[in-house]
């Protein structure tokens, strides 16, 4: 499951809007460097822009990044610029706003909606693009996402942006957004060893509706925005034994199994993890096996 000739296209294509991507893609979290944000230390400016060509080499073409990956030396989105412009008419970039960090990378006040043209305006800049393929906002905790999807739809009816998703959500803010403009996909937490009953049900709705739904932290599990988790279930374990895969893998072949509607976003700033990655999406799990991870997955939260 390790072979660099596997290609993203193993996994199968989705739409977002009418952008055909395929389910594996690539999360620029880890870019800038060995863990995300500040938490690490920065990365190889040349390693990382390796690994995105590396990545469009083996049929990535679904990035997601964000302007607030950064750490004290290195921007995901000008190594993103300066691996990839000009980009390739097939290449769908995907950013996500309303978290903010201030010059010295502390988290500061999220973005109020009439913040949110200057954070889709700045990954424009950074990015070096006229207008933004998909758009996530990102809810910080509020109550309704109304007023901000709201601002992002004026930004899309501008032509700003060109498709609309939203980001850590319960149903009812889907429904919400879904009532302002279209919403093309829905990322939320998602993993084998983490439960949410509202993020289950979304994966559900999303499914029902053909909205992609787009995982993150799949394979981080408690690692979270530390990286890759190095705790693994005994089920896993046997599961990756029997195909001569990577726990890495077993995790993001039980993500994409959850229905064609499911994407995945791995980050790594490492090329062979990239193609193990990217490999995953070839691996099929047996019913059985499914089954197994599925309760794995019910036992966790």
């Amino acid at each position: 499951m390790t072979s660099e000739t596997i290609t993203a296209d193993a996994a199968g294509t989705w739409t977002l809007g009418d952008l055909t991507v395929n389910r594996i893609g690539f999360g620029a979290m880890r870019l800038t460097g060995s863990a995300a944000f500040h938490l690490g230390t920065p990365s190889d400016r040349k390693r990382s822009i390796a690994v995105l060509h590396r990545a469009r080499e083996l049929g990535v073409n679904h990035i997601d990044t964000a302007a607030f990956y950064f750490s004290s030396l290195r921007s995901a989105n000008e190594i993103i610029n300066s691996a990839l412009s000009p980009y390739p008419d097939d290449l769908v970039i995907v950013t996500k706003v309303g978290p903010f960090r201030n010059y010295s990378g502390e988290w500061d006040t999220s973005a109020r909606p009439d913040d949110l043209r200057g954070h889709v305006e700045e990954n424009l800049r950074q990015l070096g693009r006229d207008h933004l393929d998909v758009v996530n906002l990102r809810r910080m905790r509020q109550d309704s996402i109304a007023e901000h999807f709201g601002a992002l739809a004026e930004l899309r009816e501008e032509g700003l942006i060109r498709h609309l998703g939203v980001s850590d959500v319960e149903p009812r803010h889907l429904a919400e957004a879904q009532a302002i403009a279209p919403v093309v996909c829905v990322q939320n937490r998602f993993g084998l060893d983490s439960r949410n009953p509202d993020t289950d049900e979304i994966l559900r709705i999303c499914g029902e509706q053909g909205i992609a739904f787009v995982p993150f932290f799949a394979i981080a599990g408690e690692g979270g925005s530390h990286g890759a988790t190095d705790g693994h279930d005994e089920a896993v374990l046997a599961v990756a034994r029997v195909h001569d895969a990577t726990p890495a893998q077993v995790r993001l072949a039980w993500t994409l199994a959850q229905g064609p509607h499911v994407l995945a976003i791995p980050g790594t700033g490492n090329p062979d993890h990239l193609a193990e990655n990217i490999a995953a999406g070839a691996l099929r799990l047996t019913e059985d096996e499914l089954d197994t991870l599925n309760s794995l997955h019910q036992q966790g939260g």
